[in-house]
């Protein structure tokens, strides 16, 4: 009885011994799932790690090809044409001020003093000549710049007042920026016809300031 009771015992002892490192043990299914998901893992680390490569590969030669510096010259021309660079070239300087005519009673000296609308024909005719830039009193002025009558100042750029004697800059040919301001019958005509003062000179260089003010479209969006 004793050795049965022994053998027994063994035997019990062996078997939850052996179950317990089943238990402890992954299934088998279990095992052969992991390493699928692994070697996914690596195959799926590997493609990303070759399309870097070719990424990469292909980002150097954008760098270094002719694409790129055509993109930066459009890019010159559009700031350009934007006004967001300072320009220089040849060009013509046109000063305006008040007459100094003594009014003479019963005279109106509303008449003899500019406006603003005398300053807008003066740029309106640059920009007809072929003016490429323009600058009023040192502000550049763009598509959206206004010239608006302020008390005895003139307000352009949404904020900036300026004071007479207004000094209009512009870069063009300067045959044909002058021969459009002289033309008989012309703005310049009918200023001094009231004796407003203005002064034309032709420059070999002048500079054009860049826009320094703010640009905001709330309403205009590009057409995609």
């Amino acid at each position: 009885m004793a050795f049965i009771a022994l053998s027994l015992g063994f035997i019990f002892a062996l078997q939850f011994r052996t179950n317990t490192m089943v238990k402890q043990s992954p299934p088998l299914q279990q095992t052969q799932e992991l390493a699928a998901r692994l070697k996914t893992a690596r195959e799926e680390n590997e493609a990303l790690q070759n399309r870097v490569d070719k990424l990469r590969r292909q980002l150097d030669q954008v760098t270094d090809s002719f694409y790129l510096t055509t993109l930066h010259q459009e890019l010159s021309k559009t700031r350009i044409a934007a006004g967001m660079t300072e320009l220089t070239g040849p060009g013509i300087e046109v000063t305006l001020s008040d007459s100094n005519k003594k009014i003479q009673p019963g005279e109106n000296p509303n008449l003899y003093v500019l406006h603003d609308e005398d300053i807008l024909k003066v740029i309106n005719e640059l920009k007809a000549a072929g003016a490429e830039a323009i600058a009023l009193n040192g502000q550049r002025l763009l598509a959206t710049s206004e010239i608006r009558c302020l008390g005895p100042t003139v307000l352009t750029n949404k904020n900036q007042r300026l004071t007479p004697p207004f000094v209009i800059t512009a870069i063009g040919n300067p045959g044909n920026l002058v021969n459009a301001l002289q033309m008989r019958g012309g703005i310049v005509d009918q200023l001094r016809f009231w004796e407003i003062q203005v002064t034309i000179k032709s420059m070999p260089n002048i500079i054009i300031p860049a826009y320094t003010g703010q640009l905001r479209f709330d309403y205009a969006k590009p057409v995609s």
